[in-house]
């Protein structure tokens, strides 16, 4: 009796392999032999369920984004009940920033294809802007319920800040992927940004 292929299970094992090989050399080094020979396997069979690299990255920054949202849910569902606005928010924009291996692994290949797509025309046509889309509207929805509830101040329009948040969650990750300052440090300055933000609603 023939053996049964898991088509997922291979799927996802050749996008860990590229995420291995992009997180120890780059992106930019990621080529389908790389990833080929990284996942034990022949460059026809990565061929077989990925046609193009580019189809291959925008698999791994999806699965990526799968399990940054997550470890987003587990980190959320240990807050504290009945959870504040603002332990929301600093829960949310900290699992954006890089301090452990796996979050490290997904900054790293999430900016470089970011880099990549700004040359590389089959990249720039993948959906490569829906998850931070996503998020921002998450955003934007939490902070809109904390401008109704008075917690912080409902002068200001909320999916402004979200986008300021957002932009200065990805800063301070990439400051600390190239090793300006450390995730706590990284964590402090967020912080401290959220303490007069919410402050101002007091």
């Amino acid at each position: 009796m023939p053996k049964r292929v898991d088509h997922g299970q291979r799927r996802a094992h050749i996008i860990e392999a590229l995420v291995r090989v992009a997180a120890a050399e780059g992106l930019h080094a990621v080529t389908m032999r790389a990833v080929a020979a990284e996942a034990g396997m022949s460059l026809n069979l990565v061929q077989y369920y990925f046609d193009t690299k580019a189809q291959l990255m925008h698999a791994a920054l999806e699965r990526l984004e799968q399990q940054s949202h997550a470890r987003w849910s587990a980190r959320l569902a240990q807050l504290p009940q009945p959870g504040t606005p603002q332990a929301f928010v600093e829960t949310f924009l900290a699992e954006a920033l890089p301090t452990d291996e796996e979050s490290r692994a997904f900054h790293l290949v999430w900016t470089s294809y970011a880099v990549l797509a700004m040359t590389d025309p089959e990249l720039a046509a993948q959906p490569f802007v829906e998850g931070p889309d996503r998020l921002e509207r998450q955003l934007t929805a939490v902070l809109q319920q904390a401008k109704e509830e008075s917690a912080v101040d409902r002068s200001w329009d909320a999916a402004t800040e979200a986008a300021h948040l957002l932009t200065l969650a990805h800063g301070l990750g990439t400051s600390v992927l190239v090793g300006q300052r450390g995730a706590e440090a990284a964590i402090r300055v967020l912080r401290a940004h959220l303490d007069r933000l919410f402050d101002a609603g007091e």
